[in-house]
């Protein structure tokens, strides 16, 4: 199965998609990760457009193929990279669950961003000014089709009940 957790940075994506991967036994793929390594490799600077995600979808394909369940961290602010995964699960027969992770408090969200720590080497986490900066559009079922939408506002474990039952569904 392809598991894929979307939102705004600061929201606890990578801490339930970690969460999840390990429940699973499933690859991790952090969107910020791949492209902290490209970074670091000199191959390119930043902006990096698609290259995270192009890089992520052939190793979520490879690994999909093999029966390995995929768990995916990224923003996918657009729709365009929300059906990319879409499709990349249809093409590799695996069920997809897509889980839009937010932080309901305006507030919260902006303290968890500002006192966000890099865990990557190379990475630069974004500014609040930055993460408000980039446009997030809505969610449109019709579109995008179907997801949870976890309201991260306490501990992860409290998420990570409504994921787990939503997985529970495959």
């Amino acid at each position: 199965m392809l598991v894929v957790f979307v939102g705004r940075p600061g929201t606890g994506k990578t801490t339930l998609a970690r969460l999840t991967a390990a429940e699973l036994t499933a690859a991790h793929l952090r969107i910020d990760a791949i492209e902290a390594a490209v970074i670091r490799s000199g191959l390119a600077k930043p902006p990096l457009g698609p290259v995270g995600y192009v890089v992520a979808h052939e190793v979520a394909a490879s690994c999909l193929a093999v029966g390995t369940s995929v768990v995916v961290d990224a923003v996918s602010p657009v729709p365009e990279a929300r059906a990319g995964w879409v499709g990349l699960a249809r093409g590799a027969g695996a069920p997809v669950r897509m889980i839009e992770v937010v932080v309901s408090d305006p507030a919260e969200h902006r303290r968890r961003v500002e006192e966000r720590r890099s865990d990557v080497d190379g990475l630069v986490v974004p500014t609040w000014r930055q993460v408000t900066a980039v446009a997030y559009e809505p969610w449109n079922t019709g579109r995008d089709g179907p997801r949870l939408v976890v309201a991260n506002d306490g501990s992860p474990d409290d998420a990570m009940v409504r994921v787990r039952a939503y997985l529970s569904t495959i």
